[in-house]
C-alpha cells in the first residue's frame, strides 16, 4: 500500500482559495475585520505539511470585545424581537449565499482539513446548507402553551409557557468537519434568537473566516454574529468562563468537555456538549458478507476515521469472523490515503502532524500489548503529507486501550461474539455511548439489539447517518444534550411559566 513520494503531490489551488488564504490575520467583531493584535497561528495544508496561511489567536482583550458585541446585539434585541420570518429569511439568505460559493467552500475545506475535495463536495457543504434551512423553519415555529392549573378552580388563573432565547452563546467547533459543524451550532442559536461568538478549531479556520464575509452580505445586524479565532486553552477558555456568556455549545474530545463544563458550573452556564466516541459495528450471523464488509469499512475509513461516530470497534458473530475479517481487509485497500485535491481520492490525509503521531502511537501500543495487524498499520511514504494506511487490528481483548479509547483515525479493533446478550455487553463495556450500528435481516433480533445498547443513536444496516430534523448526541461520556431536531433548536431557549390571576 506504500505510495512514492512522487505520487502525493498536491493539485494546484484555485485563485479564490489563494484570495482566501492571502487574507490578512483578523477576527470578525460586530459586523467588521479587525486586525490581530496579538500573535498569529500557522495553517498547514496536510496534505503537504506546508504553511500556506496564517490566522488571529485572539488575545483576552479581543475575546471581551466580541462578547461584547454580542451581548450589545441580544440585550437591545436587535435580533431577538425581529419577527420571526425575518430571522427566518436571513438564514435562508445566507444558505443561498454558501451554496452560490459551494465549489469555494469545498476547496478550502479539503485545503485546511486534508478531507478528498469530492467528499466536502458531496457531503460537508450540502450538509451545511440542509442544516441551517431546516433550523430557518424553527424561527416562527417555537412557543410555549396554555396549561390549566390543576389545583385552581377553573377561570380563576390564566397560566401558560413560552420559550425566550437564553442570550449569548459561545459555540466551539472541531476540525473533523468545520464548515457542518459551524453551521449545525450557529443555525439553531440563530432560529431562537440568540446572539453568538462562534470558535473554530485553531487547526481548521478557514471556512469560518470565509463564513463571516456572507455574515454581512446576508444582512445579519452587526454583533449577532462573531467569529474568532484561537487557541481553544487560551480563546476557547476565555469563552467559556466569560460572565457575559449565557450558554456554551462545544463539540469535541471528552477530556476538553469535561473541563468546560466544569468551567460553565462555575456561572451555571447552560452547556450542551458532543463529545467523543468508541462506536461498536455489531453484524450478526445472517448478513450478507460483502455488505457488512463494505458498510464496516466505509464506517471507520471516511473522513480518515476522524469522526466522532467513526465504527471503531466492529464486532462479528464468530460464525462468520474470519469471513468478514478478510473482505474487510480487501475492502482496506480501496481506501487508499491520496493528496486532498487530487480528483477521485476517497480519503486524505490526517489533519495534523500531533494527529498523525497519536494514531500511530495507537496502532504500536495495540502492537505491543498483543494486538494483530490484519492490513495497514503503517505511514505510506508522502514527502510531507499526515497520512496513515487503513488499519484493522485483531487478536484484541477488551481491556486492550486500542478497544477503549477513542483513537480518531483510521483504526478498525475486530472481535468476535457468540450471542446477543454477549454482543450488548461489549458493545456497552465503554465509558462512551454516540453510536452503534447494526447489520442483520433479522428485524426482530435488530429491535432486540437496539434496545440493548447504551448509545444516543443507533444504525441498522447503515452507518453514521445523520439528518438535521432527527436530534443527535451520546449516553455517557459521549456528551450532555443533544443538538439537530426541535431539541438541537430548545437547547438555546428558556422556558418560562406565567400565571396570571384573572
Amino acid at each position: 500500500m506504500d505510495q512514492p513520494a512522487t505520487h502525493f503531490e498536491q493539485a494546484a489551488y484555485s485563485q479564490a482559495a489563494k484570495q482566501a488564504l492571502a487574507r490578512k490575520p483578523a477576527l470578525f467583531i460586530d459586523n467588521a475585520w479587525r486586525d490581530a493584535r496579538g500573535p498569529t497561528l500557522s495553517v498547514e495544508d496536510p496534505s503537504t505539511g506546508q504553511i500556506i496561511s496564517h490566522i488571529a489567536d485572539a488575545t483576552d482583550a479581543e475575546v471581551d470585545h466580541a462578547v461584547a458585541a454580542a451581548r450589545t446585539a441580544f440585550d437591545d434585541g436587535r435580533w431577538s424581537c425581529l419577527p420571526p420570518a425575518e430571522r427566518e429569511r436571513m438564514l435562508h439568505k445566507l444558505a443561498d449565499l454558501i451554496e452560490a460559493n459551494s465549489a469555494e467552500f469545498a476547496e478550502l475545506e479539503a485545503i485546511d482539513n486534508g478531507k478528498p475535495v469530492g467528499m466536502a463536495t458531496a457531503v460537508d457543504v450540502p450538509a451545511a446548507i440542509g442544516g441551517i434551512r431546516y433550523m430557518a423553519g424553527w424561527a416562527s415555529k417555537l412557543g410555549g402553551e396554555m396549561i390549566e392549573p390543576m389545583a385552581m378552580p377553573r377561570n380563576t388563573m390564566h397560566s401558560y409557557t413560552r420559550r425566550e432565547p437564553v442570550g449569548v452563546a459561545a459555540q466551539i467547533v472541531p476540525w473533523n468537519f468545520p464548515l457542518l459543524m459551524a453551521a449545525q451550532k450557529i443555525a439553531p442559536a440563530l432560529a431562537a434568537g440568540c446572539t453568538l461568538i462562534l470558535k473554530p478549531a485553531e487547526q481548521t479556520s478557514l471556512t469560518a473566516l470565509r463564513l463571516a464575509d456572507l455574515v454581512i452580505e446576508a444582512g445579519f445586524p452587526a454583533g449577532v454574529i462573531n467569529i474568532i479565532t484561537g487557541h481553544g486553552h487560551t480563546a476557547g477558555a476565555r469563552l467559556v468562563s466569560h460572565p457575559d456568556v449565557d450558554k456554551v455549545a462545544f463539540t469535541g474530545s471528552t477530556e476538553v468537555g469535561k473541563a468546560i463544563n466544569r468551567s460553565a458550573t462555575d456561572s451555571m452556564k447552560r452547556v450542551t456538549l458532543e463529545l467523543g466516541g468508541k462506536s461498536p459495528v455489531i453484524v450478526l450471523p445472517d448478513m450478507d458478507i460483502a455488505t457488512a464488509a463494505k458498510g464496516a469499512s466505509t464506517a471507520i475509513f471516511f473522513n480518515s476515521g476522524q469522526v466522532c461516530v467513526a465504527g471503531s470497534r466492529l464486532y462479528a458473530h464468530r460464525s462468520i469472523f474470519d469471513s468478514l475479517l478478510e473482505a474487510v481487509s480487501q475492502a482496506a485497500t480501496g481506501w487508499r490515503p491520496r493528496p486532498s485535491l487530487e480528483p477521485g481520492a476517497n480519503m486524505g490525509p490526517l489533519v495534523s502532524r500531533e494527529q498523525q503521531d497519536r494514531v500511530m502511537g495507537y496502532i504500536d501500543a495495540g502492537q505491543k500489548s498483543g494486538a494483530s495487524i490484519a492490513v495497514g498499520g503503517d505511514a505510506p511514504a508522502s514527502g510531507g503529507g499526515y497520512y496513515v494506511n487503513p488499519t484493522v487490528l485483531v487478536d484484541v481483548k477488551p481491556e486492550m486501550r486500542v478497544v477503549q479509547e477513542e483513537i480518531f483515525g483510521p483504526v478498525v479493533v475486530a472481535q468476535r461474539y457468540d450471542d446477543l446478550d454477549d454482543v450488548a455487553r461489549s458493545a456497552n463495556d465503554s465509558c462512551y455511548g454516540l453510536g452503534a450500528s447494526i447489520w442483520t435481516r433479522d428485524l426482530s433480533a435488530m429491535h432486540r439489539l437496539a434496545a440493548k445498547v447504551k448509545s444516543g443513536t443507533v444504525w441498522g444496516n447503515c452507518h453514521a447517518v445523520i439528518d438535521p430534523a432527527l436530534p443527535f448526541g451520546g449516553y455517557k461520556q459521549s456528551g450532555l444534550g443533544r443538538e439537530q431536531g426541535s431539541e438541537g433548536v430548545k437547547a438555546y431557549t428558556e422556558l418560562k411559566t406565567v400565571y396570571i390571576r384573572l
